[in-house]
C-alpha cells in the first residue's frame, strides 16, 4: 500500500557515510508507504534516490552500514591501485548484480511513476548535469549514473559515460542539496532531508592553491571544489527561508558521529540507530507539513 505525496519533492543531500544517519528517513518513508513523485539525490543522495524508488528499505539501510564491511569496499591499497579509496566500480555497480552483495530490484525501480534526478559534475567546465529516467534503460545505466554522482575528486577516479568524464554531483551548482533539481521539474514544495546540523556553516578551503595544483590537469573540478562553501551556505540560507515561507520541511541530523569517509561498522550501525530516533520523534511534524 502506497500513500501518494501529491505536490511535493524529496530532496536527498549527499555527504557519504554520514548518510548511515540518514538513509533512516528513506527506511521510514518507504515503511509507510509514501511516495514523493518527484526524487533528487546528489553524491549519497543518488543511492539513496535509486533505493527508495526500488522500495527497498534493507538495501537502504546496509548501503551505509554493514556493507563498509566488504573486504572489496576500497582501502588505502585499491586508492593506491587506482580503483580508489572507496572501490567505486565494484561498489556501485558490481554489488547491484544478481547474487552480489547488494542486489538491485531494477524491475521495481522500472516500474515505479517516480520521477527522479540524479545530478554529477563534468570535469570539463565543472558544470551539473542531471540524469533522468531517459538516460536509464538498464540497471547499469543507472548504477554508472549513480556512481558518477558519487565520486568524490581525489579519492576515487573520475566516471566517463557517453563520452564525458564526471565527478561528485556536490560540486554542482547548489553545492550539494539538490534542490535546483526538483525546481527545474516544476517543484515549489520540499521534503528535504540534509547530511549536516542545523547551525553547520562550510568553512572556505584553507589551500586553494593547492587543490589547483593537484587537478592541475581539470582545473574546473579545482574551481568547483574551491568555490562550493559558498554556494552551499548559500543553498541552506535559501533552506531556512523556504521553511519560513511553509515551503520546505528540512531533516537536518541533531548529531552527525561519523565521517563522509567512516567504514567502521559499529560507528555507522549507532549512526543509524540515531537517525531513526530523530526520525520516530518528528513524524508528527512530518505529517503535518505532508498532509498524510
Amino acid at each position: 500500500m502506497t500513500t501518494s505525496i501529491d505536490g511535493t519533492a524529496l530532496v536527498l543531500e549527499g555527504g557519504g557515510m554520514r548518510a548511515a544517519y540518514t538513509s533512516a528517513v528513506v527506511v521510514k518513508l518507504l515503511g509507510l508507504g509514501w511516495e514523493f513523485p518527484q526524487v533528487c539525490g546528489i553524491s549519497a543522495g543518488s543511492s539513496l534516490t535509486a533505493n527508495y524508488i526500488s522500495r527497498d528499505p534493507e538495501r537502504t539501510r546496509l548501503s551505509f552500514t554493514d556493507f563498509a564491511a566488504d573486504p572489496r569496499f576500497g582501502n588505502l591499497g585499491t586508492w593506491l591501485a587506482g580503483r580508489g579509496y572507496f572501490d567505486a566500480e565494484y561498489i556501485y555497480q558490481r554489488t547491484a548484480e544478481p547474487h552480489q552483495a547488494l542486489p538491485f530490484d531494477f524491475a521495481t525501480f522500472r516500474a515505479s511513476r517516480q520521477a527522479f534526478r540524479i545530478g554529477a559534475t563534468r570535469t570539463s567546465d565543472g558544470k551539473q548535469e542531471w540524469f533522468t529516467r531517459e538516460d536509464v534503460a538498464t540497471m547499469d545505466d543507472l548504477m554508472v549514473r549513480v556512481r558518477a554522482s558519487s565520486t568524490m575528486p581525489g579519492f576515487m577516479p573520475p566516471v566517463t559515460i557517453n563520452g564525458v568524464e564526471y565527478v561528485d554531483g556536490a560540486l554542482g551548482e547548489a553545492g550539494g542539496i539538490p534542490i535546483d533539481g526538483a525546481r527545474l521539474d516544476g517543484y515549489d514544495r520540499f521534503f528535504v532531508v540534509c547530511t549536516r546540523p542545523r547551525d553547520y556553516v562550510k568553512n572556505d578551503v584553507k589551500r586553494p592553491q593547492t587543490l589547483r595544483r593537484l587537478f592541475r590537469h581539470r582545473p574546473a573540478v579545482a574551481e568547483a571544489i574551491i568555490t562550493r562553501p559558498a554556494r552551499y551556505n548559500a543553498t541552506r540560507e535559501m533552506l531556512r527561508d523556504l521553511e519560513a515561507d511553509g515551503k520546505a520541511y528540512v531533516f537536518y541530523p541533531r548529531v552527525m558521529p561519523v565521517t563522509n569517509k567512516e567504514k567502521n561498522v559499529t560507528k555507522l550501525r549507532q549512526a543509524y540507530a540515531l537517525g531513526m530516533a530523530q526520525v520516530n520523534s518528528e513524524l508528527p511534524q512530518w505529517r503535518d507539513f505532508l498532509g498524510v
